[in-house]
Order: C-alpha cells, then structure tokens, then sequence
C-alpha cells in the first residue's frame, strides 16, 4: 500500500483543486466499507485497528470531502428481473453532451453512461427484462433524443465480477 501514500492527487476536486490526499487508514476504510457498507463504525474501528473516535472522524471526513458519495445496495441484475445487459455505443452532434445526457437520463434502464473518446462519443450500461424491452429503450428511447446520430448495442452474453477492494 506503501504506493498509494505515494501517489500523487487526481484532479476533479470542485473549481479545479485537486481530490484530498488519502492515507492508508483511509484507503483501509473504503476497502472495508466496499466490501460492507452496513458495518457499524465499532466493527470498522476494530478491522482497521482504530479507535472509534478516530473511524467517525475520518468518515465524516470522508463524506464532507466527497470521497464517500452514499451508501448502497449491490444487487443481481438477473435476479432483480434485469435479465437482458447491453452497452449502447452512441455517436451524438458535436458539443451537445450536456443536452443530450440531460434527455438521456430520462431514459429508463439505462444503469451508466459516459462520454468517452475515441470511435463512440457515449457509452451506456443498459439492463432491461428482456431483448424486446432493449430494443424499446434504443429505438423509442435513445434514438428519440434529438443530437443522437447514431448507436451500436453490444449485447452482453455474461458478465464476471471485478475486485470488490479499491486496491
């Protein structure tokens, strides 16, 4: 973890400045936390041998500075009756991202979505009941978004779980 420490601070800090620094205990907590997000601060105070004093502090550090967001449930698409998982690819008009996101987030079943670069301008994570119900959300939905030129859905035959630690 020594590199963690080490590294130097990403940007997108609010006007510009650059997110805080986090030190191993605090690194130690969003893993625990990632991994149980219901644990109680004395049980996080005891895995990461701190006092309780000291785990509240740092939490509410944590949130203050936008580091933790919220807390959340994981749950099994599949099982949840989100059977059917595309990542939708779109082409959009130049400089209309902030428009067409704004209209896109109306969409239902759309889990994420992102501007990235290179061949694609949007990428979305989409999770629907079934294909027919994907084919509804890309047709009537994305596509009736004015600035949306074009889209590419990849359908997604399995999926396999990333690392549930940040490092």
């Amino acid at each position: 973890m020594d590199h963690l420490s080490s590294a130097p601070a990403l940007p997108g800090g609010p006007a510009g400045r650059s997110a805080p620094s986090l030190d191993d205990v605090d690194w130690a907590i969003l893993r625990e936390l990632a991994a149980d997000g219901r644990m109680s601060v004395r049980t996080l105070a005891e895995r990461i041998r701190v006092s309780r004093t000291n785990a509240y502090a740092r939490l509410e550090r944590l949130a203050a500075d936008g580091v933790i967001t919220g807390f959340t449930a994981r749950l099994d698409p599949a099982r949840a009756g989100l059977g059917t998982t595309a990542y939708v690819l779109l082409n959009i008009d130049q400089n209309a991202w902030r428009t067409i996101s704004d209209q896109l987030r109306d969409v239902p079943y759309v889990q994420h979505m992102a501007l990235v670069g290179g061949d694609v301008d949007i990428m979305m994570l989409v999770r629907t009941p079934d294909n027919a119900t994907l084919r509804d959300v890309v047709i009537a939905g994305v596509h009736a978004v004015p600035g949306v030129r074009s889209t590419r859905t990849w359908l997604v035959f399995e999926e396999l779980a990333g690392r549930r630690s940040l490092v």
